[in-house]
């Protein structure tokens, strides 16, 4: 047993505490495969983690990082074995289990994902659980009967770690997607992606005046929740479907039952954390078949794991464009 370098955060009178420092290998939780993390990644949760705005931290001391890559060091498991290219995101992972912003984890490898081919541990990461909740809502949508043909489909959050991966499936799908971003000057970089149209949160963001409005599209997936969500959902086609799956602008949902019952308008909850492994592997062999590389590439930044706990304040104040990779030196 020896150490290595992880970001831990402690409980203490005064408050949360975090920090770089070294983690005995002794301490690591219960489980049946260990990972030599090579790759991580950066959520809206893990910003909630880091600043200790929100209590997803439910035991201390705590490693963050809702998602790993990385190389099988040593297993008992009977899908693994040493030296396995694997990935997981969520089951509790930097919540309850200690999490991948470390070079080493130990957990079940029922949780565990070989990386699928076509891609690497960077790339796996790049896309991350953000990535992997924009195709969970991609695929509830086509599970719902929806197609381009239909109708446009609307993205919020769309410069975002969710939206933009979101976009881009969409686009690579067929569809008009109309992305909705605080950050005007990010126009480019969702067309880039595919969205046919951009605008502003500004149009959907504030409390909704009327029950139903002008209907603009025909699916939505939304990561921002409260007035946004409501203000979708009045604009949604007849029949369509919204597929939510955050919560940035808050847990509350201030509309009406207007949308549903006087235009069979449908809310698709998307839950990313304990969803099944037949979800999760359709989920990524999407994302390995239809997620342009170069597309990718362009809403990647990559950072060490010196940067993690300055970026948690950046991805929670919106300044964070696409993808934060997390390089495990």
């Amino acid at each position: 047993m020896g150490t290595f370098k992880a970001i831990v955060v402690e409980k203490t009178e005064a408050g949360q505490v975090v920090a770089i420092r070294d983690f005995d290998e002794s301490q690591l939780m219960e489980g049946d495969v260990t990972v030599r993390v090579t790759h991580s990644s950066m959520n809206y949760k893990d910003g909630l983690a880091l600043t200790g705005k929100s209590p997803v931290v439910r035991r201390f001391p705590m490693i963050p990082g809702i998602d790993l890559a990385g190389i099988v060091e040593s297993a008992s498991h009977p899908e693994f074995s040493v030296g396995d290219a694997v990935l997981l995101n969520t089951y509790g992972l930097g919540e309850t289990h200690l999490g991948g912003f470390a070079q080493k984890a130990r957990v079940k490898g029922d949780w565990l994902l070989p990386i699928p081919t076509g891609l690497d541990a960077a790339q796996v990461m790049a896309i991350g659980t953000a990535g992997y909740t924009a195709a969970l809502s991609v695929l509830a949508l086509e599970r719902h009967g929806l197609t381009p043909d239909q109708g446009a489909a609307v993205v919020t959050g769309a410069a975002g770690g969710v939206g933009s991966v979101a976009t881009a499936l969409l686009a690579k799908a067929g569809w008009h997607v109309i992305a909705s971003t605080g950050r005007p000057q990010e126009s480019g970089y969702l067309h880039s992606l595919g969205a046919a149209e951009v605008i502003d949160r500004s149009e959907l963001s504030a409390p909704a005046t009327r029950p139903l409005n002008k209907e603009r599209w025909i699916a939505g997936i939304d990561s921002v929740g409260s007035h946004t969500l409501a203000s979708i959902l009045s604009m949604t086609k007849y029949g369509g479907a919204v597929a939510a799956c955050g919560l940035a602008q808050g847990m509350e949902l201030p509309g009406s039952v207007a949308p549903f019952i006087l235009r069979g308008v449908t809310l698709l909850g998307i839950e990313s954390v304990m969803a099944s492994k037949g979800m999760r592997i359709k989920a990524w062999y999407r994302l390995a078949s239809d997620l342009d590389a170069r597309k990718l590439t362009s809403l990647v930044t990559t950072i060490g794991l010196d940067q993690v706990i300055e970026t948690g304040n950046a991805i929670l104040d919106g300044k964070v464009r696409g993808r934060i990779l997390v390089k495990i030196e």
